[in-house]
């Protein structure tokens, strides 16, 4: 095969990749600002349809390290375009739901899906990609993800104004088959490698995650309790079973202690997870802010915050080229520097008269810190882990990843409910209710609270990245 030949279908993969990314993002963001349609015409509450959110990240979270093994085992293109299968079969069969608990069942169906995609991505250019340009390619999947995240938003409300919410489900069925027959015609699986698979780690996983999300929708419908505190409380604890007594003795563990005796490889898993419990909520925090506080509307808010999106987007490819040429750690622990460099201005100006510029400002420095780590701390596992076991790496990466988005997701609700009533508290994230007075004062302390928490999880993700060592990124 020629040079060109293989520049050419390398950029193929590439987009297939980028596809799978960019719906994954679409969806995550656009099912947010559809719950309140949903909620309503399907007849249910908000506590219920909250849980297309959740069990979403649940199935993701649980899942990812032994899909990722499957693809180890399979062949990862193979389990990659089963996953695309999967996501847009799920996608019509979400469109088509007569009831939330079928809809909430096909998002499960979809979950699967995007967990098959999300474990084996990572690992699918890693197969494709030398070592000395994987940077650069994991620039154009974190275009593919900030691209999502930003149609999502600024689509989501006009979509299910104009045409209804099951198009917000439906849209992603067109890209899903197209992307699907570039999938079979092009991903080519390399070697694999036997691997095991972690049940009983996977089954304590579930059920501490599942505790954990039940304890946090607890509070933010009831408030805290003895129940919410038992459940997130022994969700803890069964992690941390899970952890010491029961995952050192796997020969294939969920998590898998071996992987993190290298150094490097270490720093850049951690580094992802905190990342994430750090950064993610911020979002879902500034949303309650501008519609509870600033009285905005869902697509007024989604404006605000699409110019981060844009120039993670604009900066991603010149980020991945650069740790191609570097290495990871300064523009990974640059980037985290910048994410919290936004949120403290949350922290320093947020007001019920702050200038919207600033927040515009604060998206604008997190989007640039975001294009910078992504990238470089995403190539950098992958540079760090063997051939046969890059679905393995892949897998951990993705679910602590996601494991700390649903952490950040629980301490935001957890914040939110705790400080105002927890009625008024969805209906504030839903943007159909805004708080003025010695509530939103409440609000707002509750709100720098929880910026605070942030900027504490991303110092330690900062500390984890700034200790990685020098990469040698040249192919063998």
């Amino acid at each position: 095969m020629s040079a060109v030949e293989t520049g050419t279908r390398r950029e193929l993969v590439m987009l297939v990749v980028f596809l799978g990314v960019m719906m994954s993002a679409i969806d995550s963001t656009i099912v947010i600002l559809a719950i309140p349609t949903i909620t309503e015409e399907l007849h249910t509450n908000l506590e219920m349809a909250g849980w297309l959110i959740m069990g979403y990240i649940l199935v993701i979270s649980t899942l990812s390290a032994q899909l990722g093994r499957l693809g180890d085992n399979l062949g990862r293109s193979n389990v990659y375009n089963l996953g695309f299968l999967l996501f847009t079969l799920g996608s019509a069969l979400c469109g088509a739901s007569p009831n939330i608990n079928v809809l909430l069942l096909f998002r499960l169906i979809q979950a699967l899906g995007g967990a098959m995609m999300q474990s084996t991505s990572g690992a699918v250019i890693a197969d494709h990609y030398p070592p000395n340009l994987r940077g650069r390619a994991f620039g154009y999947t974190s275009i593919g993800w900030n691209i999502g995240s930003t149609l999502g938003i600024v689509l989501g409300g006009f979509m299910t104004t104009a045409l209804g919410w099951r198009y917000i489900f439906y849209i992603n069925v067109p890209i899903g088959l197209i992307a699907l027959s570039l999938g079979i015609k092009y991903l080519k699986t390399w070697e694999t490698a036997r691997r095991k698979f972690d049940i009983l780690g996977t089954i304590m996983l579930g059920a501490s995650l599942i505790l954990i999300s039940l304890g946090s929708m607890e509070i933010a419908g009831s408030g805290l309790n003895d129940a919410s505190a038992a459940m997130i409380l022994g969700g803890i604890a069964i992690f941390a079973i899970m952890m010491v007594f029961v995952e050192p003795k796997q020969e294939m563990a969920i998590i898998d202690i071996k992987a993190f005796r290298n150094k490097l490889l270490t720093a850049s898993i951690l580094a992802s997870f905190f990342q994430s419990m750090g950064y993610i909520s911020i979002s879902f925090v500034l949303t309650m802010y501008l519609q509870g506080i600033r009285g905005l509307s869902p697509f007024q808010t989604s404006l605000l915050l699409v110019p981060g999106y844009l120039s993670a987007s604009l900066i991603s490819p010149f980020s991945g080229r650069l740790s191609d040429r570097i290495g990871s750690r300064l523009p990974a622990t640059l980037g985290i520097g910048m994410m919290m460099f936004s949120v403290a201005i949350y922290i320093a100006t947020l007001s019920p008269s702050t200038p919207l510029s600033l927040i515009v400002l604060g998206t604008l420095i997190g989007g640039i810190g975001s294009a910078l780590f992504y990238p470089a701390n995403n190539s950098a596992i992958m540079a760090n882990a063997s051939r046969g076991y890059y679905g393995g790496a892949s897998g951990i990466q993705r679910t602590l990843g996601n494991i700390g988005m649903l952490l950040s997701y629980v301490m935001a609700i957890g914040v939110s409910s705790l400080s105002m009533p927890r009625e008024l508290a969805f209906r504030i994230f839903m943007g159909t209710s805004n708080v003025i007075g010695r509530i939103a004062a409440g609000f707002l302390v509750g709100m720098r609270a929880a910026f605070l928490s942030s900027m504490i999880i991303l110092a330690i993700a900062l500390f984890l990245s700034a200790l990685r060592g020098k990469e040698v990124r040249a192919e063998k």
